[in-house]
């Protein structure tokens, strides 16, 4: 057996340690699953065996499935029926290991998550280590699954249903004292002991079994429409699932009928029910959208699979920041967060010190909320040093300019900054519009030149947009990138371009908002289409968010570099103009779109109508979900045409982790993908003809529709 090991005690106590060869975690392979089934067995028949204990021979337990072998399956054709019996197996060792007539205890000596704690669940006494580390939970649902180790029929089960729903639509983890608390594991023990006392449990529980294959066992709390909770686990849940967008993330769904169905039946026809909905779920796109998106091509992200290979590792020990403001401060809050050692400048020393008092904000709100220690939070902010004079950046390995969107004042930056860098230092632009091949002549080391595109709040958002000049090194790239692992972000590599690539698909949202609202479309219907397709953010709300003078400011700069009239975004520049005339400039200037009353939740300004005056006829919602959805993914298609985004990876992950696009879609390009390229051709030529030319496809587009091209490559080998 080549991913556990069976050695049998003098005792008569089996240890099985899971142990998967070239794996940096446990997971569920078909190898694992025949030679777990072949160990369950010898457990069983050998009379010279009392009983086994599972453990890992990795520092966690089992991490679930391999998502990979999912998104595969699903390329290949699965239908549902057949996506119902996937786990079949599984399911069949996991009954005997209940059902043998043999103890067995789960010595979980780290995380157990999804399909590593099902097969705990299955056993008849779980141990975890008392480690913060040792998480235990079901997170299926972010996948867009449900535990189809029939995790929603024993969790209910063992801790009963109104304590297991949270945790299977939310999929939310435990740390120990919490799992522990709620019933999930039996026992913390530590980590020197914990094999010990699963043995003794062994063979002080000759007679073990589950208590719901018991005769007569009832569910705590109770079962089906007759229990108390009823109406508050399943109808109330169900209304919490649809206002959370159930249209576009099914699992929450059918979690929830998995477990009102299931919990009212007999263990073995309660997991056909469950295989059953988790087999509509994973012939469903959205699984295979969200698997590969975020959890697939996100981690290889994260592991900087875009670095350049030739350039050795490097580490920033010293950051130089120019500008305190917002974006300016996040930046030295996130790397003085990750042990750099930061110099924020402004223009004077006020301004610097007001930076650093960002991060002191963000810190004392995390110790009131027990997430951080003032010993901690204290040695963090030592490492921001706010000053006033450039030659506080001597000896920084890199320099991030944050300062305000103008191509004059950025190359004074550039200059002043040049004049005091070691050769070999890196420069980085976080310009979210300005060309950075444009910004780079202004430096006499174009090769060290760079864009480091963060998105607000940068403590909270995961993003960075690493955009790469014409003489952009593959050193600096690699050392750019070397940074945003350091600081714990996931990259996305783009080319230089007219607002990159997420200025540019953000600004075809917010714009196409805007234009609706100039053809008299209302408001209300804008903002609540954007929130049915889940965007994060609806266009007219993030405007204001972000802005409308530095809309202005962005479109003037557009004008005076006389760029192609695709990028002047003239069909959202009335409404942009006449916003800046009425002085309503978004949150900061106290309204836009939205007012925002003070001690008051926000809502539409309703001068709106007296200045964009309703249509007499308004589109159905589909049609704006469509404008609002279909025109970002066309213009990350022409991104790829252009040659500014090399990877579809990069695009969907830019989308979602940038942008708020949704994702069940799995991101721009893989909306394409799952729509078809042919109809979503023809789905944008008919917008084209109703709202405008830009949403018209290009030839080259047309000419992949054609050929069945896909952004995203297909495993379909059998």
């Amino acid at each position: 057996m080549n991913t556990l090991k069976l050695d049998l005690g003098a005792d008569g106590v089996a240890i099985i340690t899971i142990n998967l060869p070239d794996r940096p975690v446990n997971v569920f392979t078909s190898a694992f699953v025949n030679d777990l089934q072949a160990a369950v067995e010898e457990v069983l028949t050998n009379v010279a065996i009392r009983g086994a204990v599972l453990t890992s021979g990795k520092s966690g337990f089992i991490a679930g499935a391999d998502l990979k072998d999912l998104v595969d399956a699903f390329d290949q054709g699965i239908d549902a029926v057949q996506a119902s019996h996937r786990f079949d197996r599984e399911n069949a060792v996991m009954r005997r290991i209940e059902t043998g007539g043999k103890p067995f205890v789960a010595a979980l000596n780290g995380l157990a998550l999804g399909g590593g704690l099902e097969l705990a669940l299955a056993c008849h006494r779980r141990l975890l280590v008392n480690d913060p580390k040792a998480i235990v939970g079901l997170p299926e649902v972010t996948v867009g699954l449900l535990p189809a180790g029939g995790g929603t029929q024993r969790l209910p089960r063992l801790i009963g249903i109104e304590k297991a729903l949270p945790l299977l639509i939310e999929g939310n983890t435990l740390k120990p004292a919490q799992a522990l608390q709620l019933g999930i594991v039996d026992e913390l023990v530590d980590v020197t002991g914990l094999l010990e006392q699963a043995r003794r449990w062994v063979l002080d529980n000759p007679e073990a079994s589950q208590p719901w294959d018991v005769k007569g066992y009832r569910i705590p709390g109770g079962a089906g429409c007759l229990a108390a909770h009823a109406t508050r686990s399943f109808q109330f849940g169900t209304t919490l699932a649809k206002a959370a967008g159930a249209q576009n993330y099914p699992a929450r769904l059918a979690i929830l009928s998995a477990v009102f169905e299931g919990t009212q039946l007999p263990m073995d026809k309660a997991l056909a029910v469950e295989a059953k909905y988790f087999g509509t779920l994973l012939a469903n796109p959205v699984a295979r959208n969200l698997m590969r998106t975020m959890f697939i091509n996100k981690g290889a992200a994260d592991k900087l699979v875009r670095r350049p290979v030739g350039p050795a590792k490097s580490t920033v020990h010293k950051l130089g920041v120019v500008g305190a403001g917002m974006m300016g401060a996040g930046i030295a809050y996130v790397s003085a967060a990750a042990g750099v050692q930061v110099m924020l400048l402004d223009t004077n020393a006020d301004a610097a010190a007001r930076g650093k008092d960002y991060s002191r904000r963000i810190l004392d709100k995390a110790i009131e909320r027990g997430t951080q220690t003032r010993d901690k939070a204290d040695a963090i902010l030592a490492l921001i040093e706010p000053c006033s004079d450039y030659a506080a950046f001597d000896g920084c390995d890199l320099v991030i300019e944050a300062v305000f969107e103008n191509r004059e004042v950025k190359a004074s930056v550039i200059g002043k900054t040049e004049a005091v860098l070691a050769p070999d230092a890196v420069f980085a632009s976080n310009t979210s519009t300005l060309p950075i091949t444009g910004l780079a002549e202004c430096s006499k080391r174009p090769d060290h030149f760079i864009g480091l595109h963060f998105f607000s709040p940068v403590e909270r958002m995961p993003l960075v947009e690493v955009i790469v000049g014409k003489k952009t090194s593959e050193q600096t790239i690699a050392r750019a990138l070397d940074f945003v692992g350091q600081l714990r972000k996931t990259p996305i590599l783009v080319n230089d371009s007219p607002g990159f690539y997420t200025s540019r698909i953000f600004s075809t949202y917010t714009d196409e908002g805007m234009a609706m609202l100039a053809e008299g479309v209302n408001p209300a219907l804008i903002e609540n289409a954007a929130r049915l397709a889940s965007a994060a953010t609806s266009p007219l709300a993030v405007t204001d968010e972000v802005s409308l003078d530095l809309q202005k400011s962005v479109i003037d700069q557009a004008h005076k570099d006389g760029l192609e009239e695709k990028f002047l975004r003239l069909h959202a520049r009335p409404v942009v103009e006449l916003m800046n005339f009425l002085g309503r400039l978004g949150r900061k200037s106290g309204g836009g779109f939205y007012e925002f009353p003070q001690g008051g939740k926000k809502h539409l300004w309703q001068g709106l109508a007296e200045h964009f005056p309703l249509a007499p006829q308004q589109p159905d919602v589909e049609t704006v979900k469509d404008r609002l959805l279909y025109i970002q993914a066309l213009e990350t298609a022409r991104c790829v045409e252009e040659g500014v985004l090399n990877d579809a990876a990069d695009a969907d992950l830019g989308s979602i982790l940038g942008l708020g696009f949704p994702s069940w879609t799995g991101g721009t390009l893989s909306l394409i993908d799952t729509l078809g390229a042919q109809a979503f051709v023809t789905r944008c030529d008919e917008l084209a003809d109703a709202f405008g030319e830009r949403f018209r496809p290009s030839v080259w587009l047309r000419a992949r529709a054609e050929r069945g091209e896909r952004f995203h490559p297909r495993n379909d080998a059998a």
